[in-house]
């Protein structure tokens, strides 16, 4: 089987051809073993019903397709966000590339990320010796001016002393004394990536600050700091910092992958580009005060600064929507005496007119939707203002007190009076939730399209269009430059929700003469 050198063709139509297609058969009929296709059929139409759904969620000891990823992903995310820093994971080689595959895939850009590679011998007698050697060389071959140091799964069972192995390493002469390595442990098994961004930020603003408290004092840089969490849209970097400048606040983002996760094509490659800087952080604790963007998944973060910082870290929703944007910039202005500027009234004034103009479109759709806990409170309490219904709402890493906020919101709007709020489940448990009451769309990552899939393939009338906004996004590309914050997030987000049931009316109205009827340019 070979191509044609002067018409090269992708896996997709390559594989329809007629030898491709023998070849499958083959090797479906030789070596899978398969049941038959009506069995199949049968099996699968099962577990589209009721009956199904119910064992379903009685499902304990087995997670299928979870909506979420491991902590020392987060870790790594984290560690992007500081100048100069290499991410260091003291764990097995093939975590660490799957970390760097899953960003590759998101971003389109390559992602520096190193491991100690611990093998079986590390299982046994643990990883040290591993740990001493890959910091010696990790700052001898790419020259970081810190790292950031996580774990993997292997390591957290046999019980690896960072702080120690650290410490160790530094007694050994394998890195200077004064070289700063910051840590968190991250275990795999607990929690998921945006635990992981937390404990690793908790880390890094702990080794740069902790021991030299005694000459920092509130207020004095006159300065805001944000937080941002785990945030994959490139966009929500740019709109934060954009809307704090033309109120004239100053401010320090803490952990800012913007650049380094966007460089150019021009020749030149990148390993470290931008970046919150280590006097920044060690600057940090006398800003005005911290906001976090993403409350519910910076605990570890909001704890050490109240308790260290000394910093109010006040309570503030994702600044997503309208509202919730609005509660943000108010805050900003009451701590720094600035006044929200024209510019962005006249923003806000604009995103108000797109809800107008849209409202009827998007009034009444039933939508489901999943993702990280901020994220799915902020869409959820969107989708509200836009007078649409979230009938569907998943978080599988979300607490009890996240989800009893989040039905206060519903309940607080009669677009929200129908929703149910799942934490701890899967997206198989979401598949049976769409089969069982379908919604007009699904709002989340990738891995929705298998959902899709299967709502198609028992019927037209059954499927679910899967409106891409989340992490990760890998089968489209460039939408992680876009932005969910702000006014320009909100505007972002309301063209794609807008333009998804619009496409979704023009396949339903295509033929000619007995459904297109009012449709053809729909006004």
């Amino acid at each position: 089987m070979s191509q044609d050198t002067e018409v090269i063709k992708p896996g997709y139509p390559l594989f329809l051809e007629e030898n491709y297609q023998e070849s499958l058969a083959q090797k479906r009929a030789c070596f899978e073993e398969p049941f038959p296709e009506e069995m199949l059929e049968e099996t699968f139409q099962w577990t589209t019903t009721e009956e199904y759904k119910t064992l379903n969620f009685k499902r304990e000891a087995l997670t299928i397709n979870p909506a979420k990823a491991c902590q020392p992903l987060g870790a790594v995310l984290c560690a992007l966000g500081f100048d100069k820093c290499l991410p260091y994971v003291h764990g097995s080689q093939g975590c660490v590339a799957y970390f760097r595959t899953y960003f590759n895939r998101h971003f389109k850009e390559p992602v520096a990320c190193v491991s100690d590679s611990m093998n079986e011998d590390a299982a046994v007698f643990g990883g040290q010796k591993n740990m001493f050697e890959g910091l010696k060389n990790a700052k001898a071959l790419y020259k970081p001016e810190m790292m950031a140091v996580s774990t993997t799964c292997m390591a957290e069972v046999i019980g690896d002393d960072l702080n120690a192995f650290i410490g160790n390493a530094k007694e050994g002469g394998h890195i200077p004394r004064d070289f700063p390595v910051a840590f968190a442990h991250t275990p795999s098994f607990v929690g998921s990536h945006a635990t992981g961004w937390d404990n690793m930020f908790e880390g890094v603003i702990r080794h740069f600050t902790l021991k030299s408290m005694q000459d920092k004092q509130l207020g004095s840089s006159g300065k805001l700091n944000i937080v941002p969490g785990f945030e994959t849209y490139l966009g929500n970097f740019r709109v934060i910092k954009r809307m704090l400048r033309e109120m004239g606040a100053e401010f320090t983002l803490l952990s800012d992958p913007e650049e380094v996760l966007d460089t150019p094509c021009d020749g030149q490659y990148r390993m470290y580009a931008g970046g919150t800087t280590q006097v920044e952080v060690k600057e940090a604790p006398n800003a005005v005060d911290t906001l976090l963007l993403q409350p519910w998944q910076l605990v570890k973060t909001r704890k050490f600064v109240q308790d260290t910082w000394k910093h109010e870290a006040p309570a503030l929703h994702i600044p997503m929507g309208l509202s919730w944007t609005d509660e943000f910039l108010m805050k900003v202005s009451a701590l720094t005496g600035k006044p929200i500027p024209e510019s962005l009234e006249k923003e806000r004034g604009r995103l108000i007119d797109m809800m107008t103009d849209s409202h009827a479109w998007l009034h009444g759709k039933r939508f489901a939707l999943w993702g990280d806990a901020d994220f799915v409170m902020g869409m959820s309490h969107f989708l509200l203002e836009l007078g649409a219904e979230p009938i569907h709402i998943l978080c599988h890493h979300a607490n009890k007190r996240w989800r009893k906020e989040l039905q206060g919101v519903l309940q607080s709007s009669p677009y929200g009076q129908g929703a149910e709020v799942y934490t701890g489940k899967d997206l198989w448990h979401l598949r049976s939730l769409v089969f069982s009451d379908k919604p007009d769309f699904m709002i989340g990552n990738s891995y929705g399209k298998f959902i899709q899939r299967d709502t198609r393939r028992k019927g037209k009338e059954h499927e679910v269009p899967l409106i891409r906004i989340g992490f990760p996004i890998f089968d489209r590309h460039h939408l992680h430059r876009m932005t969910t914050l702000g006014y320009e997030g909100a505007m972002y987000m309301l063209t794609t929700l807008v333009n998804a049931v619009l496409e979704r009316l023009d396949e339903e109205t295509m033929t000619m003469g007995k459904t297109d009827y009012g449709f053809d340019l729909v006004r």
